[in-house]
């Protein structure tokens, strides 16, 4: 007796032991999930120490909003331009698309692994088809259901799962990067169209102030008391200057079409109302981190996609090992459609599939090598993405350092050459200096004036810049003082 169940449990062992042994070398055909690390320094290069006693709390590296952070500018117009882009924005629209496809094949690949019924019906007429058969032509009428099962037993489907979500992560994330990117270009070119009309209002000003220059000198011209020559150089200055409004016109023509196509308006409908340049100009509070730059959607991605590419490579290794299958299906099938349904007609039937490629020519080995090179090229990525997220945020600090000490510069300038100009206009027409000497203050303010206003206009660019180099701004109740005990909590785990 003992050796009949011994003989009976040869088999089971026969087909159970090398099972076993492929769920043991299964284990290979995972990929590690680890992403680089970097050692972050304490604070950016060209930011200032914060003061002690403050502290500021890095967000997490997720792919979330980052808040209206354009409304710290305190402009209403750019309110609903950005708001316009939001909604309507060709770039931001064509990445949601690709979000809702990724979405989709992650739930397509997440379909593989649940159980697949289906339901058939069919009818076949034939005749000697087999020995058995009657020569004479004879109907079978089918009706039933399917089952098929693929038994995830090495992990092929739950990693081609986890790599098809980590996707529309990294995808949900690009939306995040991409609808980010939109709202600084409309930031960006909006604030260049309020400096070019600063600029224009400053030009238009100094050819009326020539143009009562010139009126005055014809005036002296006609009593004999200057040549034409002077009458010639001040027509010069008045048509040259005109000259500089309307270059700037055409500049400010093209960056309301510009923002016309970021708003997904017609050049030719869009109108962007010429007003004062009142914008506020938000500064950065110090103290702030460089992991906050763990925030920054593009990086979030980049991180995804590192995930994805580990999790295909454990796909391709799954290959190696064999596809279990379970199939099933059952229902009722006669010669005559009126017996189908009748319990005699029933019928059933239950199998399982295993495959195994013996030989593939390389095909599975040149798979592996081929996600392995997929996830060197995403590591190569993610590192290149954290050094120019670090560069950027580096740039526009010293942008916005340099420019705050070039401001303060420029203010003496511009203050100094309007009193020039002031001096020299009362000596001019008291007749104590000649007409060149009066342009020539004159020239000296205007370029001042137009250099202050450029140098304003780069730092609202700079500072919109730092915004998206840090991921969307940065939370101004983050950069508040900490009771001591958490503020050493808080050092000790930095």
């Amino acid at each position: 007796m003992n050796a009949r169940n011994e003989t009976r449990a040869r088999p089971w062992r026969a087909a159970v032991l090398p099972l076993l042994a492929a769920l043991v070398l299964a284990g290979c055909a995972t990929a590690p999930a680890e992403l680089p690390s970097f050692a972050l320094p304490a604070q950016f290069k060209e930011q200032a120490a914060a003061p002690e006693g403050s502290w500021t709390r890095a967000q997490p590296a997720e792919a979330q909003p980052r808040g209206d952070w354009w409304r710290s500018f305190e402009d209403p117009v750019l309110d609903r331009l950005i708001e316009r882009a939001d909604a309507r924005n060709n770039s931001i629209q064509a990445a949601a698309a690709r979000l809702a496809e990724a979405r989709a094949l992650a739930r397509s690949a997440d379909a593989d692994r649940a159980p697949q019924i289906g339901l058939a019906a069919g009818g076949v007429r034939s005749a000697g088809l087999d020995r058995n058969l009657s020569p004479r032509p004879s109907t079978l009428v089918t009706a039933g259901f399917d089952f098929s099962y693929e038994l995830d037993l090495f992990g092929k489907l739950s990693r081609a799962s986890e790599a098809a979500q980590l996707d529309a992560d990294a995808r949900a994330g690009l939306l995040q990067s991409t609808r980010l990117l939109v709202q600084a270009e409309v930031a960006q070119t909006y604030l260049a169209l309020r400096a070019v009309d600063a600029e224009r209002a400053l030009v238009r000003d100094t050819v009326e102030a020539y143009r009562d220059t010139l009126k005055l000198t014809q005036s002296r011209e006609r009593a004999g008391d200057v040549a034409e020559l002077d009458v010639v150089r001040v027509e010069t200055e008045v048509a040259s200057n005109e000259s500089d409004a309307m270059t700037l016109d055409r500049r400010r023509a093209e960056l309301e079409h510009a923002l016309a196509v970021l708003v997904g308006d017609l050049a030719s409908d869009f109108d962007v109302g010429t007003g004062d340049w009142s914008t506020a100009l938000p500064t950065i509070p110090p103290g702030v981190p460089a992991t906050v730059l763990t925030r920054r959607p593009d990086i979030a991605a980049a991180q995804k996609s590192v995930l994805a590419a580990q999790a295909r490579v454990g796909v391709a290794q799954a290959a190696w090992f064999p596809d279990i299958a379970l199939t099933g299906g059952g229902g009722y099938a006669s010669a005559d459609i009126g017996d189908l349904l009748k319990w005699s007609a029933r019928s059933w039937g239950i199998g399982a599939l295993l495959a195994l490629p013996v030989f593939d020519g390389g095909r599975r080995e040149a798979g592996v090598q081929s996600a392995s090179a997929q996830l060197d090229g995403a590591l190569s990525s993610y590192r290149t993405q954290v050094l120019v997220a670090f560069k950027e945020v580096e740039d526009q600090l010293s942008s916005l350092r340099i420019l705050a000490q070039q401001s303060g510069v420029q203010a003496k300038a511009v203050s100094s050459a309007t009193r020039a100009t002031t001096l020299s206009d009362s000596r001019y027409r008291n007749g104590m200096i000649s007409q060149l000497d009066l342009l020539d203050a004159r020239r000296s303010e205007l370029q001042n004036r137009r250099q202050a206003l450029q140098v304003k206009s780069a730092q609202y660019q700079a500072t919109v810049g730092l915004i998206r180099a840090l991921g969307g701004g940065w939370d101004a109740q983050a950069v508040a003082l900490a009771p001591p005990a958490e503020r050493q909590a808080q050092v000790a785990a930095r």
